[in-house]
């Protein structure tokens, strides 16, 4: 009998999350590993041999883990719910208009939803993943608390999870850094693994080239997007693009047109195939409005809620309020932004806690 429970955890074959497993294991736990196959990357078309997370040596490091230190260990092949939510909200996006964050989708409406429903099917009362991030409770609220390792944090990406998630989720790295994460795997005998590097990519878009993801995936997209106009602000045509689903706000390398000038992308009108153009004030906003709304911290937002909201991954963030508009949030920040992209996440800070976030609707 274990000492802690039952315990689920989500084995990628990466540094985090083998290092998570060992001291979920460690601590008294009886762990079960799994592994998910979300994606080929040769049904996408790309030329890059296979990495990361869905990689065959990948699921064969997880599982040699998971011998070594005698708990069970599972594969699950998942490919066909996360083709059908994550890539195609991905390529839909991009058609809309918008820039998708799939990592936030695949977090919180896949893997979460997918490690659940396992951990119910074997019995196990918690999950745990190598996510740098922490958990509190407070008022019966459950919420999402950024990482000691602030270079590593991986909050901004969960704040999708519901409440239920939260009360039987574990994140053991969240109060270590990632040399410290390293040093551990080398003292359990992990030299190998201790020098592993990082993937940063989406991963069925490993090289780092969504355009032709979407050209491969969208039969005839090309024809059909090609020869829009570049617009300045005053809607006066100053060029002629590759097709609109192939820019994203504030863009300003690749235009392949000289303007004299610095020019980003401030807009993209899909109606219309035209990309709107401007220097960089134009790309400044002073608010924001957010959907899809998920809270943590508290239930219901209070109007005029102080926050610091962040827009990106890794970004410092704007001191900002919020209030309620219908089902949406509105954010009016108390410096002016740039680039605010719909399509990607807002997340509302109190401190290090998450208050809750959502999807840009609009800047």
């Amino acid at each position: 009998m274990s000492k802690h429970g039952r315990v689920l955890v989500a084995m990628s074959g990466g540094i985090d999350s083998t290092v998570a497993a060992m001291m979920m294991h460690e601590e008294g736990y009886e762990v079960i590993g799994i592994t998910m196959k979300t994606w080929d990357y040769a049904n996408s078309g790309g030329t890059q041999k296979e990495t990361g997370c869905c990689s065959l040596d990948s699921i064969n490091d997880a599982r040699q883990v998971a011998v070594n230190l005698g708990f069970h260990h599972f594969i699950v092949d998942i490919r066909e719910e996360f083709g059908d939510y994550v890539i195609d909200n991905f390529v839909d996006e991009y058609l809309a208009g918008r820039t998708p964050n799939p990592c936030v989708l695949c977090n919180t409406h896949i893997k979460w939803s997918s490690l659940l429903k396992r951990a119910d099917a074997l019995d196990c009362e918690f999950i745990a993943t190598g996510h740098y991030a922490q958990l509190n409770t407070k008022n019966d609220r459950h919420y999402v608390t950024k990482a000691v390792d602030t270079h590593k944090d991986q909050s901004y990406v969960l704040w999708g999870l519901s409440q239920e998630c939260m009360e039987r989720s574990r994140f053991p790295l969240g109060t270590f850094t990632k040399p410290e994460v390293r040093k551990m795997a080398f003292d359990w005998g992990y030299e190998e693994l201790s020098k592993k590097g990082e993937s940063y990519e989406i991963c069925f878009v490993p090289d780092n080239d969504y355009r032709g993801f979407l050209k491969r995936r969208v039969d005839g997209l090309e024809e059909r997007v090609a020869g829009g106009n570049f617009v300045d602000g005053k809607g006066q045509v100053i060029g002629r693009h590759e097709g609109y689903p192939f820019y994203t706000i504030g863009q300003r390398k690749g235009l392949k047109v000289a303007f004299g000038k610095p020019m980003y992308v401030t807009e993209i009108q899909p109606e219309s195939n035209t990309v709107v153009l401007g220097e960089v004030d134009a790309l400044l906003r002073n608010g924001l409005t957010v959907g899809q709304v998920n809270m943590m911290k508290y239930a219901e937002v209070p109007d005029g809620l102080e926050v610091v909201t962040q827009i990106r991954y890794n970004s410092a963030g704007t001191l900002s309020s919020l209030r309620n508009v219908d089902d949406k949030i509105g954010v009016d920040f108390y410096a002016n932004v740039k680039g605010v992209a719909p399509g990607q996440s807002a997340v509302f800070y109190e401190g290090d806690d998450v208050v809750g976030g959502g999807i840009i609707y609009r800047g």
